[in-house]
């Protein structure tokens, strides 16, 4: 394979950012359905279920979309396929935010979700193809820490908006946005071609486009760290999208005071993402993993059986929430994106992506059948939830372990 320049530390840390802003877009675009939960289940005039849907419906768009992309993501050059499909995700985003009605909005949504599920993927493989092993937990903080960045600013700014000019602009603004990150990664990121068959000595071109994929398949340490994703994923989104609405309803939180939550929780997360990154790198990933995965279970059960406290205590618990269930993410995904060859890494991501979106949109669905909403309001059965969030975050552990790393 054609050897990539090593990067000097300013221009990592610049194309880092270039990759984490757009990480941001497609992050935010998903994250912000959930906390527009109780207010889109009163203007749209749709139940429990019916949003669990609209959460859903992005998350198994994105998984068939990972998976048609795995077929042809080795294939092109990353920079172009990476900003394409970001341009389509913005104007399916702008046409989530004009949507007239319930059904078109999950029309919007899937196709919102087979272009923007695929992002995160092609992101973590830019960031495997440019980092060395050694550094690569703390690029996988950088990059998570889109996630910190987007509750701490993106969902706060969002429900603002959403308060006071309808729930169709953050859309909007986020499709606004993307067009912005759009040129600033036309400038930023290196066009990389390593990968292409044409690149590795010795390789002729793949017959069939199924071959990377059967490649993937047939390698019993690549299915390993699928199932591991999966089992992260589905553990995180049983609970995830109903939080808004549980602490509505059952916590007593204001809408109005939702923000509050997931702007403690995003700044904490920003600054610890990046420090169980550098952690991983120091420790060993999988390690680092355990311990994060091991602190994640006591918050899972206590924000999925909290009764009405102060606004103050609400804030503490969703901030350790936010730190460990999403936290799990940042060695997850170094041990991940490790587990493969760089030849096949474009493809397996895209796979892993499949996964991730499939699992999160099975999750969602299983958490929308479980949950319930008594006569009062009141959200019932979100206990059933934690306990089987617990269940998969137990065995994403045994597994982790069991996954082989390259360099």
């Amino acid at each position: 394979m054609t050897a990539i320049q090593p990067l000097d530390p300013a221009r990592e840390r610049l194309l880092l950012l270039t990759l984490a802003g757009i990480q941001f877009a497609h992050i935010l675009d998903f994250m912000v359905m959930m906390p527009l939960g109780p207010i889109l289940i009163r203007e749209l005039g749709i139940g429990t279920h019916e949003f669990g849907l609209l959460v859903s419906a992005y998350t198994f768009s994105a998984a068939i979309s990972g998976v048609l992309a795995a077929t042809f993501v080795d294939r092109f050059e990353r920079k172009r396929l990476l900003l394409g499909m970001f341009a389509l995700f913005a104007l399916a985003t702008l046409a989530c935010g004009l949507a007239p009605g319930f059904w078109l909005l999950v029309a919007a949504r899937c196709a919102a979700g087979a272009f923007g599920g695929v992002l995160g993927s092609m992101v973590q493989t830019m960031v495997g193809d440019l980092i060395p092993f050694e550094r690569r937990g703390r690029a996988s903080g950088t990059i998570m820490s889109a996630f910190a960045l987007s509750t701490v600013a993106g969902v706060p700014l969002s429900l603002f908006l959403a308060n006071h000019y309808g729930w169709r602009f953050p859309f909007v603004f986020i499709a606004a946005l993307a067009a912005g990150l759009l040129l600033l990664g036309w400038k930023m990121l290196p066009a990389l071609r390593g990968h292409l068959p044409s690149a590795i000595l010795g390789e002729t071109e793949r017959a069939h486009p199924l071959s990377a994929m059967l490649a993937v398949l047939r390698d019993a340490n690549h299915l390993r760290a699928l199932a591991f994703m999966a089992l992260i994923m589905f553990s995180g989104f049983t609970v995830i999208p109903y939080i808004t609405i549980y602490s509505v309803a059952n916590v007593g939180i204001r809408q109005e005071d939702l923000y509050l939550i997931y702007l403690a929780g995003g700044t904490a997360t920003f600054f610890t993402s990046r420090l169980i990154g550098r952690l991983a790198d120091r420790h060993g990933k999988v390690r680092i993993y355990r311990l994060v995965a091991l602190c994640s279970m006591a918050p899972l059960l206590i924000q999925t059986h909290l009764v009405p406290i102060p606004l103050w205590l609400m804030i503490v618990v969703s901030t350790i929430f936010f730190i460990f269930v999403p936290g799990r993410m940042v060695p997850a995904m170094a041990i991940v994106t490790s587990a493969v060859r760089p030849e096949l890494r474009g493809t397996f991501l895209s796979m892993s992506g499949a996964t991730q979106q499939l699992a999160a949109g099975v999750a969602s669905y299983i958490g929308g059948l479980i949950i319930a909403q008594d006569a009062a309001g009141h959200i019932l059965r979100y206990d059933w939830v934690g306990y089987l969030a617990v269940a998969a975050t137990l065995l994403a552990m045994a597994l982790s372990g069991r996954i082989r790393m390259h360099s």
